[in-house]
Parts: structure tokens; C-alpha cells; sequence
């Protein structure tokens, strides 16, 4: 009880660390290589964000865990909205001038409906899979179509992004890159071997 007990709690502190070194490494060098901050931050930071919880979804479902890796989806994301959003605004009042926030929020109660209506069955089927993802798809490509148009109509969102975005060498972006996968991808498996022990 013990070791997995450990390995969860070492997994998780890990995943947290490294997640932070692999989004700075992947936005640094997409930086250096001319992105827009705007994009990087819509993509590369955005899917750095989620990727713990993607990687501890995945090693769930190979070790046969489905229940674990939807409620670990689930749960992140009511997590993010309410106890982040929360939070925050019990700390400060919150005020959203961006038009990309408020063309996102639709989206995100669209997707959220589907995957309930997708889980009404009882099963995530591979059909359910390609849908989602192709869903996915299909909303990163309109978002980051009309964030570049944003900028030329100065949406206070291109300030944000652009500091947000760290700045580093070539070589220190790709390194963090690279150990940032590395431990992700070894803690997100040591994380889920505790819980299923």
C-alpha cells in the first residue's frame, strides 16, 4: 500500500514539473521558429497544459482502467472551470473583453454536450473517438484562424500571450523540450501504475 501510495504522489509532483519544463521548452521553440505568441498560446500551451491528464487518460485505458481515464477527463475539466474559475474570482472580479474568450465558451459547452451525449450508451466507441478528435481538429483550426484575425483589431488577448510566452535560446527550448516529454511521459505511467495497484 505503501509504494503506490508513493509512486502516485511522486508521479503527480513530477507531472506538474515537467508539464511546466515541456510547455516553456515547446513555446520557446516555436517562438525562435516565428510563431505568433497569439497561436502558441491557443495550441502549444493550451494542449501543454492538458497533456498530464492526456498521457494519464492513455496509460489508463492500455492498462485497463477506461472508467479511470473519462473520469480523469471529467474531472479535470470540472476542475479548471470551477475551482480555477472560482477561485479567481473570489480573489478578484473577473472581466473577459477578449472576443476570443467569448467565442470559446460556446464551444466549450458544445463539446462538453457531446461528450455526454457520446456517454449516454455507456461506451466511448472508436466511431465516438474519431469524432472527437475530429471535432477537435476542426475548433483548434477555426480558433486559431479567427485569433489571427483578432490581431489586427487589437484583442487585448495578443498582449497577454505575448507575455506569457517565455523567451529562450534555441538549444535551452529544445533541451526542456525533450526532458520535459521524457518525465511526463515516465511520471503520468508511475502515477497510474500507483492508483491501479
Amino acid at each position: 500500500m505503501l509504494l503506490p501510495l508513493s509512486a502516485i504522489i511522486l508521479g503527480f509532483a513530477v507531472v506538474i514539473w515537467s508539464a511546466d519544463r515541456f510547455i516553456a521548452g515547446a513555446a520557446g521553440l516555436a517562438r525562435n521558429l516565428g510563431i505568433s505568441p497569439m497561436v502558441i498560446g491557443l495550441t502549444i500551451v493550451g494542449f501543454g497544459t492538458s497533456a498530464p491528464e492526456m498521457l494519464i487518460a492513455g496509460f489508463s485505458a492500455f492498462e485497463g482502467s477506461p472508467g479511470m481515464a473519462i473520469g480523469n477527463a471529467i474531472g479535470s475539466n470540472i476542475t479548471n472551470i470551477a475551482l480555477i474559475l472560482g477561485v479567481t474570482a473570489l480573489a478578484a472580479p473577473l472581466t473577459v473583453h477578449s472576443q476570443t474568450l467569448r467565442r470559446e465558451l460556446p464551444l466549450l459547452i458544445l463539446i462538453t454536450v457531446l461528450v455526454l451525449a457520446l456517454l449516454l450508451d455507456g461506451d466511448l466507441s472508436l466511431f465516438d473517438g474519431i469524432l472527437l478528435m475530429g471535432s477537435l481538429f476542426v475548433v483548434m483550426g477555426w480558433i486559431i484562424y479567427t485569433a489571427m484575425a483578432a490581431r489586427d483589431h487589437g484583442d487585448p488577448m495578443e498582449a497577454e500571450f505575448e507575455a506569457e510566452v517565455p523567451v529562450l535560446p534555441m538549444g535551452k527550448a529544445i533541451f526542456w523540450l525533450l526532458v520535459g516529454l521524457a518525465l511526463l511521459l515516465a511520471s503520468s505511467r508511475l502515477a497510474v501504475w500507483g492508483a491501479v495497484e
